[in-house]
């Protein structure tokens, strides 16, 4: 084990539908190389040293979990989700206070239809924040010119992109503080994409690290032709 970097727990909220790829299941149980999407968001951090643990929040009525090669291993634990990610990272979160884990302990959450995460990736979050006061989260600078636009679609300014990132995961915070930020915002029903806008409602500023572009989170079933045809391409 690289002794520079921290141990942590591992979250994936994997209890969403995925209604956008129009598939006949939840887009985390969709074929990519020969295993589950959800299996490869997951391998990442079961394949790493440094891991204490890993919980999973899944949907209550979920047929498919059973059946996928992980789903006995003792490292990871099974949750109930939320109707919302918030939802299902604070159950998760709840877990591991159960199990007896520290406020201090550094917890990573990770999209479970985000399966190209590279080791690299996650070794340089790691290194990264080891020491940061509050953590933070993998992301990319915008790319492309940005228009922001009125409720007829027309645009109204272009955007500096310079100051524009684009939100990636796993997002790496203490335990303590974000089960604190994100149950407070679902109390005062705060607008919370990911865990680190309940940390900046909660006042603190996560940092972000570069990371890689093709860390993409499949959304569309475009998205995972792409990941198909550059797993292919690799091989």
């Amino acid at each position: 084990m690289n002794s520079n970097l921290p141990a942590f727990w591992a979250v994936i909220p994997a209890a969403g539908v995925g209604a956008r790829m129009a598939a006949d299941r939840p887009k985390q149980y969709l074929q990519l190389g020969g295993r589950t999407i959800l299996e490869h968001s997951l391998g990442c951090f079961l394949d790493h040293p440094c891991l204490k643990g890993l919980v999973v929040s899944l949907a209550v009525d979920d047929p498919y979990w059973p059946n996928l090669a992980c789903a006995d291993d003792s490292r990871i634990a099974r949750v109930e989700g939320g109707s919302e990610r918030s939802g299902s990272v604070l159950n998760a979160l709840l877990h591991l206070h159960a199990q007896g884990a520290d406020d201090e302990d550094w917890v990573l959450v990770h999209d479970a239809a985000r399966p190209n995460l590279s080791r690299d990736d996650l070794d340089k979050l790691l290194a990264e924040l080891a020491d940061d006061p509050v953590g933070g989260l993998l992301a990319i600078p915008a790319r492309d010119t940005l228009k922001r636009v009125d409720k007829h679609g027309r645009v109204v300014e272009t955007v500096d992109r310079s100051v524009i990132w684009q939100a990636y995961t796993p997002q790496m915070f203490r335990l303590g503080a974000l089960h604190r930020a994100l149950a407070d915002s679902l109390v005062a029903d705060a607008l919370v994409t990911d865990e680190a806008s309940a940390m900046e409602w909660a006042g603190l500023a996560p940092r972000l690290i570069e990371g890689r572009s093709d860390n993409l989170k499949v959304t569309r079933p475009e998205d995972l032709e792409w990941l198909r045809q550059r797993w292919s391409n690799r091989r």
